[in-house]
């Protein structure tokens, strides 16, 4: 299938456990042809083995989206976190193979900013030099052994505000072309894109044949069709490039405009929310079509 469209399970629930299974059928129901969901953590209370038999139950795929931090962190200066961040993308590809998916997505460098209470730092020019090569060297060696697994890591450039390792497509096409591995491929957010990206649909054209998965959000995080984004543009840019994979839409609700509320990334819904998802998937499939997709 050309250009398969997904749901992040976060908008449905968090955590994702076992008995949450029975949203894969909900989620095939609406229309969606895979969910993507976060890696398990071993205190999840999720069954790989059963959690991949619910997929197959509802004829529906999985991508997986990374879940790095300091301590998971290839980029680090401390060996240990070095360490860990390679184990964890190893065990992240293990994951991978045990649930039937392909792509395992997300900032895989792992330095995290502000949502993860680390503020930015000024570093040397040799320090800078030394974190991006820490990061190629980490990738080189998760990216082979995703290649042998049959899987591939996407790398994900997320806004200033988020990390200051790779914030831009130019960065992460540094990255991947540097590594050069059939394992490792890009993932594009749209989100993140509007902040840092002087023209969303020249980035995907640069990024080309190295997307291996791509975010389709709204420059607010709703849902598609909200906001200001140029949906068919940005899909006839994309089908330029000539790209056939997941297409996950990630519409992280804001749902209370008080002063003063604090707000992150998710939110738990308010209200039935299958129409607006409906809509969302149904605007992003018809600017598929429109641009010459087969979809």
């Amino acid at each position: 299938m050309k250009n398969p469209v997904g749901i992040i399970s976060m908008q449905f629930v968090r955590p994702f456990t076992r008995e949450n299974l029975g949203l894969f059928q909900s989620i095939r129901d609406l229309g969606f042809d895979f969910v993507e969901l976060l890696v398990p953590e071993p205190g999840d209370n999720l069954d790989l083995t059963e959690t991949r038999q619910a997929l197959d139950d509802a004829g529906i795929d999985v991508v997986l989206a990374a879940r790095v931090n300091l301590q998971r962190s290839i980029a680090s200066e401390d060996a240990t976190c070095r360490k860990g961040g390679i184990e964890y993308l190893k065990r992240c590809v293990d994951v991978a193979v045990q649930l039937g998916a392909r792509v395992i997505g997300g900032p895989l460098y792992g330095e995290p900013l502000v949502f993860a209470g680390r503020a930015p730092a000024p570093w040397s020019a040799e320090q800078i030099r030394a974190r991006s090569d820490r990061t190629k060297e980490g990738l080189a060696n998760v990216s082979s052994f995703a290649a042998k697994a049959g899987c591939v890591l996407a790398l994900e450039a997320l806004n200033r505000f988020e990390t200051d390792i790779v914030s831009t497509t130019s960065q992460a096409i540094e990255v991947v072309d540097a590594v050069s591995s059939p394992g490792l491929g890009i993932v594009l957010d749209t989100f993140h894109m509007n902040m840092e990206e002087r023209s969303i649909t020249g980035a995907i054209h640069a990024a080309g044949s190295r997307i291996v998965h791509f975010q389709a959000n709204e420059n607010h995080r709703g849902f598609p069709g909200t906001g200001h984004l140029d949906w068919p543009a940005i899909m006839r840019a994309l089908v330029d490039t000539g790209y056939d994979g997941p297409i996950s839409l990630e519409p992280f609700r804001r749902d209370d405009d008080r002063v003063g509320l604090p707000i992150a990334h998710w939110r738990a819904p308010r209200e039935d929310e299958t129409e607006k998802l409906r809509t969302g998937l149904a605007l992003i499939r018809s600017c598929l079509a429109m641009a010459g997709s087969n979809q």
